[in-house]
Protein backbone atom coordinates (compact mmCIF):
# COMPACT_ATOMS: atom_id res chain seq x y z
CA UNK A 1 0.00 0.00 0.00
CA UNK A 2 2.68 2.40 0.63
CA UNK A 3 3.69 3.36 -2.78
CA UNK A 4 -0.50 4.71 -3.04
CA UNK A 5 -0.38 5.73 0.80
CA UNK A 6 -2.21 9.28 0.86
CA UNK A 7 -2.76 9.32 -2.64
CA UNK A 8 -5.52 10.37 -4.60
CA UNK A 9 -6.42 8.02 -7.74
CA UNK A 10 -8.35 8.79 -10.45
CA UNK A 11 -10.15 5.64 -12.76
CA UNK A 12 -11.59 7.05 -15.68
CA UNK A 13 -13.98 4.99 -17.38
CA UNK A 14 -16.11 3.31 -15.77
CA UNK A 15 -15.86 0.15 -17.84
CA UNK A 16 -15.30 -3.86 -16.33
CA UNK A 17 -11.41 -2.34 -16.14
CA UNK A 18 -12.36 0.60 -14.36
CA UNK A 19 -14.27 -0.71 -12.01
CA UNK A 20 -12.46 -4.46 -11.33
CA UNK A 21 -9.47 -1.63 -10.71
CA UNK A 22 -11.43 0.44 -7.99
CA UNK A 23 -12.81 -2.79 -6.15
CA UNK A 24 -9.11 -3.99 -5.80
CA UNK A 25 -7.51 -1.09 -4.93
CA UNK A 26 -10.26 -0.27 -2.21
CA UNK A 27 -9.52 -3.65 -0.80
CA UNK A 28 -6.14 -2.29 0.18
CA UNK A 29 -7.39 0.77 1.37
CA UNK A 30 -6.71 2.92 -1.20
CA UNK A 31 -8.44 6.64 -2.44
CA UNK A 32 -9.98 6.09 -5.89
CA UNK A 33 -12.64 8.26 -7.88
CA UNK A 34 -13.81 6.61 -10.74
CA UNK A 35 -15.12 9.31 -13.64
CA UNK A 36 -17.42 8.02 -15.86
CA UNK A 37 -19.30 9.74 -19.10
CA UNK A 38 -22.39 7.96 -18.46
CA UNK A 39 -25.14 10.27 -16.92
CA UNK A 40 -26.19 7.48 -14.79
CA UNK A 41 -25.87 3.69 -13.61
CA UNK A 42 -29.56 3.40 -15.16
CA UNK A 43 -28.37 3.87 -18.81
CA UNK A 44 -28.79 1.32 -21.05
CA UNK A 45 -25.61 -1.15 -21.40
CA UNK A 46 -25.13 -1.96 -24.60
CA UNK A 47 -22.15 -4.82 -26.00
CA UNK A 48 -22.20 -8.31 -26.24
CA UNK A 49 -22.34 -11.10 -23.36
CA UNK A 50 -19.36 -11.78 -22.49
CA UNK A 51 -17.49 -15.22 -22.19
CA UNK A 52 -15.38 -15.30 -19.34
CA UNK A 53 -11.93 -17.26 -19.09
CA UNK A 54 -9.37 -18.93 -16.27
CA UNK A 55 -6.75 -16.41 -15.27
CA UNK A 56 -8.34 -13.94 -16.78
CA UNK A 57 -11.92 -12.42 -15.98
CA UNK A 58 -12.27 -15.38 -13.94
CA UNK A 59 -9.39 -14.33 -11.61
CA UNK A 60 -10.20 -10.78 -11.42
CA UNK A 61 -13.49 -11.79 -9.80
CA UNK A 62 -11.74 -13.89 -7.51
CA UNK A 63 -9.35 -11.62 -6.32
CA UNK A 64 -12.11 -9.11 -6.02
CA UNK A 65 -14.10 -11.50 -3.87
CA UNK A 66 -17.21 -11.46 -6.79
CA UNK A 67 -17.21 -15.00 -8.28
CA UNK A 68 -20.25 -16.33 -5.80
CA UNK A 69 -21.89 -12.94 -6.94
CA UNK A 70 -20.75 -13.62 -10.77
CA UNK A 71 -22.54 -17.18 -10.32
CA UNK A 72 -25.79 -16.29 -9.54
CA UNK A 73 -26.27 -13.93 -12.36
CA UNK A 74 -24.25 -15.92 -15.22
CA UNK A 75 -26.19 -17.24 -18.35
CA UNK A 76 -25.37 -21.06 -18.43
CA UNK A 77 -27.52 -20.87 -22.12
CA UNK A 78 -26.11 -18.35 -23.46
CA UNK A 79 -22.75 -20.27 -24.29
CA UNK A 80 -24.80 -22.36 -26.61
CA UNK A 81 -24.17 -22.43 -30.10
CA UNK A 82 -25.36 -22.53 -33.37
CA UNK A 83 -23.12 -22.22 -36.30
CA UNK A 84 -25.19 -22.00 -40.01
CA UNK A 85 -23.77 -20.53 -43.77
CA UNK A 86 -25.48 -17.73 -44.94
CA UNK A 87 -28.83 -19.14 -45.65
CA UNK A 88 -29.53 -20.52 -41.99
CA UNK A 89 -28.63 -24.06 -42.50
CA UNK A 90 -27.31 -25.66 -39.34
CA UNK A 91 -24.01 -26.95 -39.58
CA UNK A 92 -23.31 -27.57 -35.72
CA UNK A 93 -25.76 -27.13 -32.83
CA UNK A 94 -24.71 -26.94 -29.28
CA UNK A 95 -27.73 -27.60 -27.99
CA UNK A 96 -27.43 -31.43 -29.15
CA UNK A 97 -24.68 -31.66 -26.60
CA UNK A 98 -25.42 -32.08 -22.58
CA UNK A 99 -22.14 -29.71 -21.65
CA UNK A 100 -21.68 -26.65 -24.36
CA UNK A 101 -18.74 -25.86 -25.81
CA UNK A 102 -17.69 -23.17 -24.37
CA UNK A 103 -19.12 -24.00 -20.73
CA UNK A 104 -15.49 -23.60 -19.53
CA UNK A 105 -15.89 -19.57 -20.37
CA UNK A 106 -19.32 -18.92 -18.52
CA UNK A 107 -21.49 -16.00 -19.81
CA UNK A 108 -22.79 -13.12 -18.65
CA UNK A 109 -24.27 -9.75 -19.71
CA UNK A 110 -22.03 -6.63 -19.76
CA UNK A 111 -25.37 -4.92 -17.54
CA UNK A 112 -25.17 -7.44 -14.47
CA UNK A 113 -21.35 -7.80 -14.33
CA UNK A 114 -21.41 -4.18 -13.95
CA UNK A 115 -24.01 -3.65 -11.43
CA UNK A 116 -21.90 -6.58 -9.37
CA UNK A 117 -18.59 -4.29 -9.85
CA UNK A 118 -20.57 -1.02 -9.05
CA UNK A 119 -22.65 -2.70 -5.89
CA UNK A 120 -18.91 -4.07 -4.21
CA UNK A 121 -17.49 0.10 -4.48
CA UNK A 122 -17.61 2.09 -1.69
CA UNK A 123 -20.82 4.82 -1.93
CA UNK A 124 -19.99 7.78 -3.91
CA UNK A 125 -16.48 5.93 -5.31
CA UNK A 126 -18.26 6.68 -9.16
CA UNK A 127 -18.80 10.02 -10.10
CA UNK A 128 -21.14 9.82 -13.12
CA UNK A 129 -21.70 12.52 -15.80
CA UNK A 130 -17.87 13.06 -16.24
CA UNK A 131 -17.31 13.53 -19.59
CA UNK A 132 -13.18 14.05 -20.33
CA UNK A 133 -11.73 16.58 -22.58
CA UNK A 134 -8.33 17.52 -21.03
CA UNK A 135 -5.68 17.34 -18.33
CA UNK A 136 -3.06 19.48 -17.17
CA UNK A 137 -0.08 18.55 -15.14
CA UNK A 138 -0.48 20.35 -11.17
CA UNK A 139 2.71 19.27 -9.52
CA UNK A 140 3.02 16.07 -8.89
CA UNK A 141 -0.58 15.10 -10.20
CA UNK A 142 -2.80 16.49 -12.61
CA UNK A 143 -6.02 18.37 -13.26
CA UNK A 144 -8.45 16.68 -15.27
CA UNK A 145 -11.24 19.00 -17.42
CA UNK A 146 -14.60 17.19 -18.07
CA UNK A 147 -17.30 18.56 -20.33
CA UNK A 148 -19.54 20.34 -18.24
CA UNK A 149 -16.93 22.61 -16.56
CA UNK A 150 -16.06 20.22 -13.67
CA UNK A 151 -12.75 19.36 -12.35
CA UNK A 152 -10.57 17.08 -9.87
CA UNK A 153 -7.16 16.60 -9.00
CA UNK A 154 -5.76 13.36 -8.64
CA UNK A 155 -2.11 12.24 -7.95
CA UNK A 156 -1.94 9.52 -10.42
CA UNK A 157 -4.54 9.08 -13.54
CA UNK A 158 -5.33 5.51 -14.96
CA UNK A 159 -7.00 5.86 -18.32
CA UNK A 160 -9.90 2.87 -18.59
CA UNK A 161 -11.48 5.22 -21.09
CA UNK A 162 -11.42 2.46 -24.19
CA UNK A 163 -10.46 2.16 -27.69
CA UNK A 164 -10.88 5.75 -28.52
CA UNK A 165 -9.09 6.80 -25.31
CA UNK A 166 -8.92 10.56 -24.93
CA UNK A 167 -6.03 10.08 -22.15
CA UNK A 168 -3.79 7.86 -24.28
CA UNK A 169 -2.03 10.92 -26.31
CA UNK A 170 -0.45 12.05 -22.77
CA UNK A 171 1.81 9.44 -23.01
CA UNK A 172 2.35 9.87 -26.82
CA UNK A 173 1.44 6.47 -27.58
CA UNK A 174 1.47 4.96 -30.92
CA UNK A 175 -1.75 5.63 -33.15
CA UNK A 176 -3.98 2.82 -33.83
CA UNK A 177 -3.95 0.38 -37.25
CA UNK A 178 -7.10 -0.41 -39.38
CA UNK A 179 -7.54 -4.16 -39.40
CA UNK A 180 -9.27 -4.04 -42.72
CA UNK A 181 -12.53 -5.44 -41.26
CA UNK A 182 -15.44 -3.08 -40.58
CA UNK A 183 -18.53 -4.23 -38.42
CA UNK A 184 -21.52 -2.74 -37.68
CA UNK A 185 -23.24 -2.93 -34.24
CA UNK A 186 -26.92 -3.67 -34.06
CA UNK A 187 -29.25 -3.63 -31.10
CA UNK A 188 -33.06 -4.15 -31.03
CA UNK A 189 -34.69 -4.45 -28.13
CA UNK A 190 -38.14 -6.65 -27.39
CA UNK A 191 -36.60 -8.72 -29.66
CA UNK A 192 -38.76 -11.89 -29.77
CA UNK A 193 -41.51 -9.30 -30.85
CA UNK A 194 -39.68 -7.09 -33.07
CA UNK A 195 -37.39 -9.43 -34.37
CA UNK A 196 -39.33 -13.14 -33.95
CA UNK A 197 -37.87 -15.28 -36.39
CA UNK A 198 -34.08 -14.82 -35.55
CA UNK A 199 -34.94 -14.47 -31.51
CA UNK A 200 -36.54 -18.24 -31.96
CA UNK A 201 -33.28 -19.66 -33.61
CA UNK A 202 -30.99 -18.89 -30.75
CA UNK A 203 -32.77 -21.24 -28.37
CA UNK A 204 -31.69 -18.57 -25.56
CA UNK A 205 -28.15 -19.26 -26.74
CA UNK A 206 -25.99 -17.72 -29.61
CA UNK A 207 -25.67 -18.20 -33.48
CA UNK A 208 -22.68 -17.74 -35.91
CA UNK A 209 -23.07 -17.51 -39.32
CA UNK A 210 -20.21 -17.56 -42.41
CA UNK A 211 -20.14 -16.63 -45.84
CA UNK A 212 -18.84 -14.97 -48.63
CA UNK A 213 -15.73 -13.88 -46.39
CA UNK A 214 -18.70 -12.60 -44.38
CA UNK A 215 -19.36 -13.11 -41.10
CA UNK A 216 -23.02 -12.15 -38.81
CA UNK A 217 -23.20 -13.18 -35.29
CA UNK A 218 -25.94 -12.60 -32.58
CA UNK A 219 -27.06 -13.85 -29.27
CA UNK A 220 -30.24 -12.65 -26.59
CA UNK A 221 -29.74 -11.08 -23.45
CA UNK A 222 -30.97 -11.34 -20.24
CA UNK A 223 -33.16 -8.24 -20.86
CA UNK A 224 -35.23 -9.85 -23.81
CA UNK A 225 -32.79 -7.73 -26.47
CA UNK A 226 -30.21 -8.63 -28.95
CA UNK A 227 -27.24 -7.66 -30.31
CA UNK A 228 -25.48 -8.99 -33.47
CA UNK A 229 -22.19 -7.73 -35.13
CA UNK A 230 -22.53 -8.39 -39.23
CA UNK A 231 -18.69 -7.81 -40.35
CA UNK A 232 -16.73 -7.54 -43.90
CA UNK A 233 -14.03 -6.74 -45.68
CA UNK A 234 -14.13 -3.11 -46.75
CA UNK A 235 -12.23 0.30 -47.11
CA UNK A 236 -11.19 2.26 -43.76
CA UNK A 237 -13.69 5.26 -44.61
CA UNK A 238 -16.80 3.89 -45.56
CA UNK A 239 -19.00 5.72 -43.43
CA UNK A 240 -19.28 9.51 -43.52
CA UNK A 241 -19.79 11.52 -40.84
CA UNK A 242 -23.93 11.10 -39.62
CA UNK A 243 -25.64 14.17 -39.94
CA UNK A 244 -28.06 12.85 -37.45
CA UNK A 245 -29.48 9.45 -36.27
CA UNK A 246 -31.99 9.04 -39.21
CA UNK A 247 -28.90 9.74 -41.82
CA UNK A 248 -26.94 6.86 -40.03
CA UNK A 249 -29.75 4.64 -40.18
CA UNK A 250 -30.84 4.71 -43.43
CA UNK A 251 -26.54 4.46 -44.52
CA UNK A 252 -26.00 1.58 -42.43
CA UNK A 253 -29.14 -0.49 -43.66
CA UNK A 254 -28.67 0.24 -47.16
CA UNK A 255 -24.42 -0.50 -46.86
CA UNK A 256 -25.67 -4.16 -44.68
CA UNK A 257 -28.35 -5.17 -47.50
CA UNK A 258 -25.86 -4.08 -50.47
CA UNK A 259 -22.89 -5.93 -49.09
CA UNK A 260 -24.69 -9.02 -47.63
CA UNK A 261 -26.82 -9.22 -50.46
CA UNK A 262 -25.93 -12.68 -51.08
CA UNK A 263 -26.89 -13.61 -47.83
CA UNK A 264 -30.81 -14.75 -46.81
CA UNK A 265 -33.56 -12.33 -47.08
CA UNK A 266 -34.62 -13.60 -43.19
CA UNK A 267 -31.17 -11.51 -41.88
CA UNK A 268 -33.29 -8.45 -43.19
CA UNK A 269 -34.95 -8.74 -39.70
CA UNK A 270 -31.86 -6.93 -38.69
CA UNK A 271 -31.15 -5.16 -42.00
CA UNK A 272 -34.10 -3.83 -42.36
CA UNK A 273 -35.86 -3.29 -38.90
CA UNK A 274 -37.29 -0.18 -37.54
CA UNK A 275 -36.63 -1.07 -34.24
CA UNK A 276 -32.85 -1.42 -34.68
CA UNK A 277 -30.26 0.90 -34.17
CA UNK A 278 -26.56 0.17 -35.74
CA UNK A 279 -23.22 1.68 -34.80
CA UNK A 280 -20.46 1.63 -37.64
CA UNK A 281 -17.22 0.05 -35.89
CA UNK A 282 -14.61 0.41 -38.48
CA UNK A 283 -11.95 -2.09 -36.65
CA UNK A 284 -8.60 -0.92 -35.46
CA UNK A 285 -5.51 -2.53 -33.32
CA UNK A 286 -2.49 -1.18 -31.73
CA UNK A 287 1.10 -2.21 -33.22
CA UNK A 288 2.17 -5.58 -31.33
CA UNK A 289 5.59 -3.91 -30.98
CA UNK A 290 3.94 -0.66 -29.29
CA UNK A 291 5.96 1.35 -26.78
CA UNK A 292 5.85 4.57 -24.49
CA UNK A 293 8.13 6.27 -22.00
CA UNK A 294 6.48 5.02 -18.42
CA UNK A 295 5.16 8.02 -16.23
CA UNK A 296 5.39 8.16 -12.16
CA UNK A 297 1.37 9.71 -12.73
CA UNK A 298 -0.49 7.91 -15.23
CA UNK A 299 -1.17 4.91 -16.80
CA UNK A 300 -3.67 2.84 -18.98
CA UNK A 301 -5.33 -0.26 -19.02
CA UNK A 302 -7.60 -2.12 -21.68
CA UNK A 303 -8.95 -1.38 -24.97
CA UNK A 304 -6.85 2.18 -24.19
CA UNK A 305 -3.73 0.23 -24.01
CA UNK A 306 -4.41 -2.56 -26.45
CA UNK A 307 -7.80 -2.02 -28.75
CA UNK A 308 -8.32 -5.11 -30.89
CA UNK A 309 -11.16 -6.51 -32.61
CA UNK A 310 -13.33 -8.78 -31.37
CA UNK A 311 -12.89 -11.78 -32.89
CA UNK A 312 -11.84 -13.57 -30.43
CA UNK A 313 -13.32 -12.92 -27.09
CA UNK A 314 -10.33 -11.68 -25.65
CA UNK A 315 -10.44 -7.56 -24.94
CA UNK A 316 -12.67 -7.78 -21.68
CA UNK A 317 -10.68 -10.71 -20.29
CA UNK A 318 -7.08 -9.13 -20.97
CA UNK A 319 -8.53 -5.73 -19.99
CA UNK A 320 -9.83 -7.39 -16.55
CA UNK A 321 -6.43 -9.18 -16.07
CA UNK A 322 -4.83 -5.04 -16.48
CA UNK A 323 -6.66 -4.15 -13.34
CA UNK A 324 -5.40 -6.83 -11.51
CA UNK A 325 -2.01 -7.26 -12.36
CA UNK A 326 -1.82 -2.90 -12.07
CA UNK A 327 -3.34 -3.36 -8.63
CA UNK A 328 -1.03 -5.85 -7.28
CA UNK A 329 2.00 -3.74 -8.93
CA UNK A 330 0.56 -0.82 -6.85
CA UNK A 331 0.14 -2.70 -3.50
CA UNK A 332 2.15 -5.60 -2.73
CA UNK A 333 5.52 -3.86 -1.83
CA UNK A 334 7.95 -5.65 -4.62
CA UNK A 335 8.68 -2.04 -5.84
CA UNK A 336 10.74 1.12 -4.79
CA UNK A 337 8.59 3.96 -6.64
CA UNK A 338 5.40 4.26 -8.94
CA UNK A 339 7.28 4.78 -11.63
CA UNK A 340 9.39 1.48 -11.09
CA UNK A 341 6.01 -0.12 -10.23
CA UNK A 342 4.17 1.12 -13.57
CA UNK A 343 7.10 0.13 -16.04
CA UNK A 344 7.00 -3.35 -14.86
CA UNK A 345 3.03 -3.28 -15.27
CA UNK A 346 3.10 -1.86 -18.55
CA UNK A 347 5.68 -4.11 -19.95
CA UNK A 348 4.04 -7.05 -19.40
CA UNK A 349 0.70 -5.48 -20.18
CA UNK A 350 2.02 -4.70 -23.24
CA UNK A 351 3.12 -8.30 -23.94
CA UNK A 352 -0.05 -9.53 -22.56
CA UNK A 353 -2.10 -7.61 -24.93
CA UNK A 354 0.36 -8.01 -28.24
CA UNK A 355 -0.27 -12.10 -27.51
CA UNK A 356 -3.79 -11.16 -27.65
CA UNK A 357 -4.27 -8.97 -30.13
CA UNK A 358 -2.36 -11.67 -32.97
CA UNK A 359 -4.38 -14.19 -31.80
CA UNK A 360 -7.44 -12.04 -32.87
CA UNK A 361 -6.20 -11.15 -35.79
CA UNK A 362 -5.42 -15.05 -37.11
CA UNK A 363 -8.71 -15.37 -35.66
CA UNK A 364 -10.04 -12.73 -37.91
CA UNK A 365 -8.33 -13.52 -40.98
CA UNK A 366 -9.97 -17.22 -40.46
CA UNK A 367 -13.61 -15.60 -39.84
CA UNK A 368 -13.32 -13.49 -42.78
CA UNK A 369 -11.65 -16.23 -45.20
CA UNK A 370 -13.61 -18.16 -48.09
CA UNK A 371 -13.12 -21.50 -45.70
CA UNK A 372 -14.71 -19.37 -42.87
CA UNK A 373 -17.65 -21.94 -42.11
CA UNK A 374 -15.27 -25.11 -42.34
CA UNK A 375 -12.68 -23.66 -40.38
CA UNK A 376 -15.45 -23.37 -37.82
CA UNK A 377 -16.82 -26.27 -38.23
CA UNK A 378 -13.27 -27.85 -37.60
CA UNK A 379 -12.37 -26.42 -34.66
CA UNK A 380 -15.80 -26.35 -32.97
CA UNK A 381 -16.22 -29.99 -33.63
CA UNK A 382 -12.84 -31.14 -31.60
CA UNK A 383 -13.98 -29.32 -28.80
Amino acid sequence: MMLIENKKIAIVGGGMAGLTLARLLQMEGADVQVYERDFSRDVRVQGSTLDLHEGTGLEALKRAGLIDEFYKHYRPTASKLRIVDKDLHIKFDDHDHIAAVAENRPEIDRAPLRDILLNSLNKNTLVWDRHFVSMEKHGEGWILQFKKGQTAYADLVVAADGANSKIRSYLNAPNPIYSGITLVEGNIYDAHKNASKLFEFTKGGKVMAFGDEQFIGYGTKGDGSIMFVASTKAPEHIFAEPGNDVNIKQQVSKWLKDNFSGWSVVWNEFFANENVSFIPRPQYYFPLDQCWNTQSNLTMIGDAAHRMPPFAGEGANVAMQDAFELAACLTNGNFESLEIAISYFEKQMIQRGAEATQDTLENSDRMHSTTALQQMLDFFGEN
